[in-house]
């Protein structure tokens, strides 16, 4: 203890100046540890004022710790979460491209669910202790760190030291912005963090959400955006409803999971073409690349612009329009403007219902069903756990048989999900890896390539399905995002790290025509060419000069009318209800409930894996004994038996998804 009370003499006295040292060490630790080997150093040399800014930043929260007795325990409190965000920004970098935000922390519930794909039990046991012994710790300094003496801080000359620094700050940061030394709009958020360092972008993913009141925003101004001829007979862009279905052939999406041209990455060879089915279509049917809004993570952001035709580059940096104002307000988009038209409108996808909130979401922006992987059955996984897409081609056909009217299926596959294994883990590869970098990047790059191929084969079988339907249908798949495989620009032959490709297919004559796009382009595209202009961002893509310098300004406009703003595009109000969704297009039904020596089972029509039997809103144990039987494995009053029903169950959370009428 005399050698703690020493050391806190002699180097501690001056907190002031400890702090603005340490802030120092901080950040480049934090820099060092996004930049990997000696990155931080390099940042400091190359960009010494934004580095120093960063630091100040980090020192400004230090500061706060200096009105209080127990200054050190808040000042190691405050070290503490700035090394969380640094080690955590560190670790997610190695498993994706994109860097840590505030926002993942709204995603922690659905990061957890996938713990056990990223990270081995021992490491999960070895990250729990950590946490354990570092709150035990904290505990210990609480009780045991040295603090002032009451009276011995001068309360308003520390005050006015604080407001001094955080002032500095302040205008550091105004400044820094003025000269274009910071930026405050990420078109690419880890190219801003390389920029402009981790504190920084940091914050600005917590203070910087929404879409931000454009200048000049009115009625006069957004209306100016379109043509008379644009708006219906009453002035406004309102849907009206029709039944026109059948003037067009069903519509379907495919948004395929961390998809892209292998042979786009110059850093290794393959022993063949992992994807020559999708080549082929390429070559034969309307394509393009196709830039994406996410980077080696964030499927739902690309999802989200082909659904609404808006850029979530119009978000703060690193939202996720699924978590935010999706989740609390209906808004327009395809399905709701095919819905418009007698659509019928579904959404796939062979992963949980809870991820990014979808089975919310997609209330709200106009789908009458959706299928996740807790309403299909006997679904075959890939060895890192994730839905294999071959399950998906009899989700479609379900789908589209489901109704008389032409269907809208939006589909989200998962199969070419990391993360991607560092050793072998694929016995017999039809596809292998003859030249990597080293041992650990040739065994990720193997089983992504065999996953691709894999989902190359389920394109095949689902278009040779969708060509002998008997109904006109139109097909347009594409990747959401490249794969999380620390991809450089110079290891990548494409125009940048944001590039997929995207292919139209029909099982009818269309003239082939292939051009670039942007995902938030991607729908009016399609359904410019088969003659559909309804829709609000439909009628703008389609009538606007992509290369006028006030595009994207106008569509900004637009988005944040129709999501935050006065809805002068409608009249004044939303027009939107929430659709009364289905989860599933085959309905579950119990048929009866039957004890056999002492134990009940219960009979009935789609049940699944994810299917329990549930009393009055309890989970029962239950064992899945095939899509038409359940097997009750724990004893019930038998008076109970008419009142039991079947749930379908997320299995991470165990919260009910659906139940049974």
């Amino acid at each position: 203890m005399d050698k703690a009370k020493d050391f806190y003499r002699k180097y501690l006295h001056n907190s002031l100046c400890f702090c603005a040292v340490w802030a120092f060490a901080l950040n480049m630790i934090i820099e060092t540890l996004a930049r990997k080997g000696t990155g931080g150093l390099e940042f400091l040399i190359s960009s010494p004022v934004v580095f120093l800014y960063n630091s100040l930043v980090i020192f400004a929260t230090l500061s706060v710790a200096l009105p209080f007795r127990r200054r050190i325990f808040f000042i190691v409190v405050i070290s503490c979460l700035w090394l969380a965000i640094g080690i955590t920004n560190g670790v997610i970098l190695m498993e994706r491209m994109t860097p840590f935000t505030v926002k993942d922390l709204s995603a922690v519930t659905d990061a957890a669910t996938m713990l056990t794909n990223y990270f081995t039990m021992g490491q999960l046991i070895g990250i729990a202790a950590g946490i354990v012994i570092g709150v035990a710790a904290l505990i210990i300094l609480w009780i045991k760190a040295p603090k002032k003496p009451k009276g011995s801080i001068n309360i308003k000359r520390t005050l006015a030291t604080l407001v001094l620094i955080i002032a500095c700050t302040f205008i550091s940061t105004f400044g820094l912005v003025k000269i274009n030394v910071l930026a405050t709009f990420f078109g690419n958020l880890a190219y801003a963090y390389s920029d402009y360092g981790v504190p920084y972008c940091f914050i600005n993913t917590w203070l910087n959400t929404g879409i931000q009141r454009p200048h000049g925003y009115s009625e006069e101004a957004v209306k100016s955006i379109f043509s008379e001829e644009q708006f219906g007979k009453d002035g406004t862009m309102k849907l009206t409803q029709t039944d026109v279905d059948e003037d067009y052939p069903n519509i379907l999406f495919l948004q395929l999971e961390s998809f892209t041209d292998p042979e786009l990455f110059n850093n290794i060879e393959l022993s063949e073409d992992a994807i020559p089915y999708f080549r082929s279509l390429m070559e034969s049917c309307s394509s393009g690349s196709l830039t994406v809004p996410a980077c080696g993570a964030g499927t739902a952001n690309t999802e989200f612009e082909v659904m609404t035709g808006i850029s979530v580059k119009f978000f703060g940096p690193g939202e996720y329009p699924f978590k935010s104002i999706l989740k609390e307000k209906t808004a327009e988009s395809i399905a709701y403007d095919l819905k418009s038209m007698g659509f019928g409108t579904h959404a796939i996808h062979n992963h949980r219902a809870l991820f990014y909130n979808r089975n919310q979401v997609f209330k709200n922006i106009g789908y009458d069903t959706f299928t996740s992987v807790e309403y299909m059955s006997d679904v075959s996984k890939t060895p890192k756990n994730w839905a294999k897409d071959e399950n998906l081609v009899s989700q479609i056909t379900d789908a589209l048989n489901a109704t008389e009217e032409r269907d809208y299926i939006y589909t989200i596959s998962v199969q070419g999900h990391g993360k991607y294994p560092a050793e072998q883990v694929i016995k017999n590869p039809a596809i292998t890896v003859t030249d990597a970098p080293n041992e650990e990047m040739k065994w990720k790059y193997e089983y992504y390539v065999n996953q691709l191929h894999e989902m190359d084969q389920f394109i095949k079988d689902l278009t040779e399905t969708l060509e002998a339907f008997d109904e006109p249908v139109v097909l347009v798949m594409y990747g959401d995002h490249i794969p999380a495989l620390d991809v450089t620009e110079d290891a990548y032959d494409a125009k940048d790290l944001y590039q997929t490709q995207y292919v139209i297919w029909s099982n009818f004559d269309m003239e082939k025509e292939d051009m670039d796009l942007a995902t938030y382009q991607l729908s009016s595209e399609v359904f410019d060419r088969l003659g559909i202009h309804t829709g609000t961002t439909v009628k703008y893509h389609q009538s606007a000069d992509w290369s006028s310098p006030d595009y994207l300004t106008n569509l900004k406009m637009i988005a944040y009318d129709i999501l935050y703003g006065d809805y002068y595009l409608y009249g004044g109000e939303n027009p939107f209800e929430p659709t009364d969704m289905k989860m599933g297009v085959k309905k579950i039904k119990i048929d009866k409930v039957v004890s056999i020596g002492g134990k009940y089972y219960i009979k009935g029509e789609n049940f699944t894996e994810y299917s329990k039997v549930t009393l009055n809103g309890e989970t029962l144990s239950t064992i899945y004994l095939g899509p038409n039987l359940l097997g009750l494995l724990e004893n019930v009053d038998p008076a109970d038996a008419p009142d039991m029903k079947v749930s379908q169950i997320d299995k991470s959370s165990k919260e009910i998804v659906s139940t049974t009428e």
